[in-house]
């Protein structure tokens, strides 16, 4: 933010000339307040199960070993990453890790997570059971 000279001698009315001081103090809580809008989680909890901001519900694989997706390829394409973005922060029980392509994924408790494209609306869970190693992924 730039500040001139004449926005510090301003006046405003009766409360007298903007201080140096009340003006920093504006600027340290907008600043505060930016940082209060902090990332969202990658995924919300909707009827017991883990989606994605989309509303489509997440699955974990148990071929997965923690930290590390054993889901690539032509699995990839059936049961799609949650990809996280190049700034995304980890917290609580969300981690990131790095797929083989060099590409990053949410993880849930150590387990990556994925959307499933047999699902084609929010809310669905086509996914679960699949194989008997997809499953809803559950908070």
């Amino acid at each position: 933010m730039n500040i001139s000279r004449s926005m510090l001698t301003s006046t405003t009315g009766r409360a007298g000339r903007v201080t140096v001081r009340s003006l920093a103090l504006a600027v340290v809580l907008a600043a505060s307040a930016g940082a209060a809008s902090a990332q969202q989680a990658p995924a919300m909890v909707k009827d017991g199960a883990l989606v994605g901001h989309n509303g489509m519900t997440l699955y974990t694989f148990d071929k997965d070993a923690d930290g590390k997706s054993a889901c690539n390829g032509p699995c990839a394409k059936n049961w799609p990453p949650l990809m996280a973005k190049a700034d995304d922060i980890t917290s609580g029980d969300w981690s990131i890790i790095t797929r083989d392509d060099g590409s990053r994924q949410w993880a849930y408790k150590g387990k990556p997570v994925y959307f499933w494209v047999k699902d084609t609306k929010p809310g669905e869970r086509t996914g679960d059971g699949v194989n008997n190693v997809w499953h809803t992924a559950k908070p």
